[in-house]
């Protein structure tokens, strides 16, 4: 088996690049979705972060009010008490599923989709979230098209008003300045530049599949 972590930053094209891995045969984790629904209530992750975060994040459903949660996280810096409950939980999940996979597909490519594999600090066991694969992949973009494709993504099909735009290029920013680590890293991985439209994509995707192919078959 051949573990391989995928990130990059907001708006980047990472999730994506993930669906074209998974096209490809890839058995891709997205660390977001698993994060989602560790935090549906009733689970585990939700009752921790309502005692540590108090009612208010409760909505009048009783899920998590994900606006007041983002507030906190993003307005409020406590960005690391969120993650200090959510990691450790998925990262181990994620451990466990591909410790199973490993038994019943020696030859599988998994690729684990996080912004956060180099920024993490809470990894089960204080060994950095990255060292856990045996590849990682970064996917880049130019700034401004990350900032737009948030916008985007969170307009979905509505035309903003001037001041909600500047409001979500601000969040973006916040945002992207909480990851900016990733790039650091770029000599670690396989890089995709994200910057030249879909086709483009899809070559850049098929060469380093290629090469985890290749990677894959020469451990085995």
């Amino acid at each position: 088996m051949l573990r391989v972590g995928l990130t990059g930053d907001l708006g980047s094209g990472k999730s994506t690049v993930a669906r074209m891995f998974a096209e490809r045969g890839a058995v891709v984790l997205s660390s977001d979705e698993m994060g989602r629904v560790m935090m549906q209530p009733g689970q585990a992750v939700y009752a921790e972060i309502v005692e540590h975060f108090g009612q208010g994040v409760v909505a009048a459903d009783g899920s998590l009010d994900r606006r007041e949660l983002a507030r906190l996280v993003f307005d409020e810096g406590r960005a690391e008490e969120l993650n200090a409950i959510v990691h450790p939980a998925v990262i181990g999940e994620q451990a466990r599923l591909i410790a199973e996979m490993a038994r019943t597909k020696p030859d599988a490519i998994v690729v684990v989709e996080s912004a956060l594999i180099f920024t993490t600090k809470h990894a089960p066991g204080g060994e950095p979230w990255s060292k856990r694969f045996d590849r990682v992949v970064l996917v880049t973009a130019p700034e401004a098209e990350k900032v737009s494709r948030y916008v985007e993504r969170v307009a979905a099909g509505h035309v903003l008003r001037a001041e909600e735009r500047g409001s979500l290029e601000a969040d973006a920013r916040k945002r992207l300045a909480m990851q900016a680590v990733n790039e650091e890293h770029a000599g670690e991985c396989l890089v995709i530049r994200n910057d030249d439209g879909l086709e483009g994509l899809e070559r850049k995707v098929d060469k380093i599949w290629t090469a985890l192919q290749l990677q894959q078959r020469d451990s085995a």
